[in-house]
């Protein structure tokens, strides 16, 4: 009996012995009265949060006592995730509440309420329209590529609160917007109503020229423009088109993989864009060795940006086709759109984009092989006709040089 117990005591001792030391090395803790044993490696954890978050937290359990009002620790929490990704510096990188990601996502569906103008947060602290989407009621009330946008129905608005003047901007069809505008090129400040509708967006059009020259438009690059180009495109040539004109203008963008599809229908074998990111890891797009066999020209301004400058971009480098109008908006940033389990989500910038040449466009634009401007009384017009549109004329005028040549 004393040899069983023996045993069972020696077992047993083994076994406290072994929780204790698994609990002390992996960190579980101990009560001792009132105190708690940790590990040195828990400790160091706790000590370093302190010293970058004890700050935060303090004045957290200030505000929760001394505000003349109760707190919501939600706002708390969201607020002080905004300013986390305020602190980048980087007005592309952004965090979004359930209301602004559900917009957000819905807009690059390509159906939502609104007013049709893509906006961007602009380092001189106003927000900056990119560009009107065509045949929407931004584009007819006349908004133009670079207005700043001052106030929405009378409140200011800032480039570091785009998100909040987005969501003041969209809503119901039928409903009013008054948006006070500052228009750079001629420093006029006035204010325009503008009546919402429900955006559905054709993002490709397309159309025979004379010499049966094919034109296609392309808005945006939103879930289903890759698809409607090639829809476009096919029928196109069919009608045994002798050349094309790609038309980008005021194209502020959109998904990097619509953008890419496209390219790959017009480059050969070769490299459409590259990024590279904080590790100096790159990334290609390639393309294969398939593409159109006529001549073909794409249409830019400052408002092509961003997905628009990538599909510029590698037709320029890889002398593929010719650009015509004027340099680019410069946005050579890529962004990852994640979304979090309670429906918020965010934006963050993960890399940099680069031309199959290594050109980084952020800031500077692609200059066209062509520069064509607009008159400054075409500038201000919405809408030109085909007689008056001089970057058009001159594209035009290029395919057919070069479908003689051939």
């Amino acid at each position: 009996m004393n040899k069983k117990r023996s045993i069972f005591s020696y077992v047993a001792v083994i076994l406290i012995t072994a929780i204790i030391t698994f609990g002390i090395t992996n960190g579980i803790s101990l009560k001792v009265g009132d105190k708690v044993v940790i590990s040195r490696q828990n400790y160091e954890y706790y000590e370093d949060l302190d010293k970058t978050y004890g700050k935060m937290i303090s004045l957290k359990n200030y505000i929760e006592s001394e505000y003349y009002i109760p707190t919501e620790d939600k706002n708390f929490e969201d607020g002080m995730i905004k300013g986390m990704f305020s602190a980048l510096e980087d007005p592309y990188s952004v965090y979004m509440g359930k209301k602004e990601f559900d917009d957000f996502m819905t807009h690059t569906s390509g159906t939502y309420g609104g007013i049709g103008v893509i906006m961007t947060p602009g380092k001189d602290g106003f927000i900056t329209v990119v560009s009107p989407i065509e045949d929407t009621p931004g584009e007819k009330a006349g908004m133009k590529a670079g207005d700043k946008i001052l106030k929405v129905n009378g409140k200011d608005v800032t480039a570091d609160k785009l998100e909040e003047a987005v969501a003041m901007i969209k809503g119901e069809a039928g409903t009013k917007v008054n948006l006070t505008v500052l228009r750079p090129d001629t420093d006029k400040t006035f204010g325009v109503d503008i009546t919402r509708q429900n955006i559905r967006l054709k993002t490709v059009k397309s159309k025979i020229m004379d010499n049966n020259i094919g034109y296609v438009r392309i808005s945006m690059f939103d879930e289903q423009t890759a698809k409607d180009f090639k829809t476009h495109l096919t029928r196109l040539e069919k009608e045994n088109i002798n050349g094309l004109v790609i038309d980008l203008r005021n194209n502020p963008g959109g998904l990097l993989g619509q953008c890419t599809e496209i390219a790959d229908l017009l480059l050969g074998k070769g490299t459409i864009v590259y990024t590279q990111d904080r590790t100096g890891k790159k990334t290609y797009e390639k393309s294969d060795a398939s593409k159109v066999d006529f001549p073909y020209v794409l249409l830019v301004n400052k408002g092509s940006a961003s997905a628009s400058e990538i599909l510029a971009g590698a037709v320029k480098d890889t002398n593929s086709g010719v650009l015509i109008g004027t340099t680019t908006f410069g946005k050579g940033l890529v962004q990852q759109v994640k979304p979090l389990k309670d429906g918020t989500g965010f934006k963050l910038t993960t890399a940099q984009y680069f031309t199959p040449n290594g050109t980084y466009i952020h800031g500077k634009g692609i200059e066209p092989n062509i520069v064509v401007e607009l008159p400054q009384e075409l500038k201000e017009k919405v809408g030109l006709s085909e007689k008056e549109d001089v970057q058009l004329i001159k594209a035009l005028e290029v395919v057919n040089e070069k479908i003689s040549n051939k």
